[in-house]
Order: C-alpha cells, then sequence, then structure tokens
C-alpha cells in the first residue's frame, strides 16, 4: 500500500509539471496585460518600465523557470489588478467556494442516492417515475435558467430569499463562512440549489442503474434466499456493490463543481474564485489566471488519488492485490 501510494505521489508531481508548462505557455502567449494595465496615451518610458517590472521584456522560457522558482518557495506572483499576492486573494475567496460546493454535491448525493436506490429498488411505481421525471429535468435545463427562475421565484416574487451577494459571515479557525449565520445561510440557499439540481440527477440515475443491475445478481438471490430482509440486503450489498461508481462520480462532480462554479457564483454575485477568474480573463489578469488553473489541476489530482483510496477500502480483491 505504501509503494502505491509512493507512485501515485510521483504520478501527481509528473503531471503538476506537465500542466504548469501548459497552462503557463498557454495564458502567457496570448494577449498583451500591458494594454490593460496602463492607458494609451502614457509615454514610452513609463510602458517600457512597467513591461520591465512585471518581467515581461524577458523571453517566454525565462518567465517559465521564474515562475516555476518562486512556485518551490510557495510565491505565485502578485497580481497585476488587485496589486496583492495571488495565493492569499485565491484563498481569500476560496472558503465562499468551497461551503458553496459542499453543501450543493454533499447535498444532492444525500437526496439523490437514497431517491436512486428507491427508484431502482421499485421501479415500477409511480414515486420512482416521479424521481426519474426530475432527473430528466435536472439533466435537460441548463444551470444559468434555473438560476434565473430560482431568482424571480424565490427573491422577486415571494421574497423569501436574497437574489445575490454572501450576507453575513462568522470567524471559524479564522476563517470567514457564511453558513455560521442565518442570514448567510439564507444567501447560501439558493445557489446551493443551483449547483445541486444537476448533481441530484446524475446521483440518482446512477444508483437507479446501479441498484437494478445489482438486484438481478446471484449475491442478492442468495442473500434473499438465506431469508435476509430487504432492508439489510439493500444496506449490505446493494449499497456496497453500487459505492465504486458513486464515489468516483462524487469525487469528479466535487472537484468540477469547486473549480467550475463559475456560471452559478456570477448569477448570484457570489464572490467565490469562480467569479474571480472571470474578472482576471476579462482584465488579463496572468497570474491569478495561472495559479487558478494550477490550483485546479492540484484539486483533481487530489481528489482521484484520494478516489482510488476509497476503492481500496470498498473492493476486498484490491486491497488483497495490493497488500
Amino acid at each position: 500500500m505504501l509503494g502505491h501510494i509512493i507512485e501515485r505521489v510521483v504520478q501527481a508531481l509528473a503531471v503538476m509539471l506537465v500542466m504548469s508548462a501548459l497552462v503557463f505557455v498557454g495564458v502567457y502567449a496570448i494577449g498583451n496585460p500591458i494594454d490593460v494595465l496602463i492607458g494609451p496615451d502614457v509615454s514610452q518610458d513609463i510602458r517600457l518600465e512597467t513591461i520591465a517590472r512585471y518581467g515581461l521584456d524577458r523571453p517566454l522560457w525565462e518567465q517559465y523557470f521564474t515562475f516555476l522558482g518562486r512556485i518551490l518557495h510557495g510565491d505565485f506572483g502578485r497580481s497585476f489588478v488587485f496589486g496583492m499576492p495571488v495565493l492569499d486573494l485565491i484563498l481569500s475567496r476560496l472558503p465562499a467556494t468551497l461551503e458553496l460546493t459542499l453543501l450543493a454535491v454533499c447535498g444532492a448525493a444525500l437526496i439523490g442516492i437514497p431517491a436512486g436506490i428507491y427508484a431502482g429498488y421499485r421501479p415500477h411505481g409511480l414515486p420512482a417515475k416521479i424521481i426519474m421525471a426530475v432527473s430528466i429535468l435536472g439533466f435537460s435545463v441548463p444551470t444559468f435558467w434555473i438560476g434565473l427562475v430560482l431568482i424571480i421565484t424565490f427573491a422577486v416574487e415571494l421574497q423569501w430569499l436574497p437574489a445575490g451577494g454572501r450576507g453575513d459571515t462568522a470567524s471559524l479557525f479564522g476563517i470567514e463562512w457564511s453558513f455560521l449565520t442565518l442570514n448567510g445561510l439564507s444567501h447560501l440557499l439558493l445557489p446551493a440549489l443551483n449547483l445541486a439540481f444537476f448533481k441530484l440527477a446524475l446521483m440518482t440515475r446512477l444508483a437507479r442503474a446501479g441498484t437494478r443491475e445489482v438486484m438481478l445478481t446471484d449475491t442478492v438471490k442468495f442473500a434473499r434466499a438465506a431469508g435476509l430482509s430487504e432492508w439489510t440486503v439493500l444496506r449490505r450489498h446493494v449499497l456496497r456493490l453500487i459505492a465504486i461508481p458513486i464515489v468516483t462520480v462524487f469525487g469528479l462532480e466535487f472537484a468540477s463543481t469547486l473549480a467550475f462554479a463559475v456560471v452559478t457564483e456570477t448569477i448570484f454575485s457570489w464572490p467565490g474564485i469562480g467569479k474571480l477568474i472571470i474578472d482576471s480573463i476579462t482584465s488579463l489578469d496572468r497570474p491569478v489566471m495561472v495559479a487558478y488553473l494550477m490550483l485546479v489541476a492540484v484539486v483533481f489530482i487530489t481528489i482521484n488519488f484520494l478516489v482510488d483510496l476509497a476503492y481500496v477500502g470498498l473492493d476486498p480483491r484490491l486491497r488483497k492485490a495490493r497488500a
């Protein structure tokens, strides 16, 4: 097991090195941030001084190796626009996106998996058909449209919940969180619901398909023949056998939501890293764009690593193979 972990860590470092080169070249080869940072009427001396200050007068390969050297010391550079260290800027926005992602993905899993198991266990009942109809709706309707409907319904017409912003926050371990205050929680509900709708449909359909398949296997037939109750069969056999694909999708959805909640954060003016990257792309803030994409790569690699470890815990055959 230790050898497997070391192997995965080495693979992760190699992937990060390749990603850093691709991201850096992709971002720094496009556009000219100087045109955004300074006005067209400034003198040539000021223009050259600004270019030299940001190191943009050096060859691209030299800028890349300077960037790698800074990363090794935890320095991702300074934002062109905000004038502060990029890492501090991203970390200041990360809690907002993290709490939004956790509420959306965990809520979708807690509701979608039981609903999908029920729909697979009783596929011909009316509740199962209603569950599947809702899941089809979740797949079919665009996220931005659902967000607009939620705002019009709950914020404009009913005036139950606010339409945007993060609301009041409270400090926990030195970090500001919205879910710790009622006002912040009210601001969190609509964007979380908007994010969760597609994932709820995905979890439901995945759990239903897995349950339908597992219910026809010899494992379930033998368990029933042994006199186990239906609840025991579902909990001990069905849920365990469908857990691996669900864990995979849960991990990938968590990573993708954490990295790409751009549409929802824009619609609800949620001050997370999704809105930050949109603003950075608009202003060609290269250090923020590179650091954000590197963070996305780290998130995906870390979650894939954790999912791989979860496989070993869920599947005894993998434990024996790697023992």
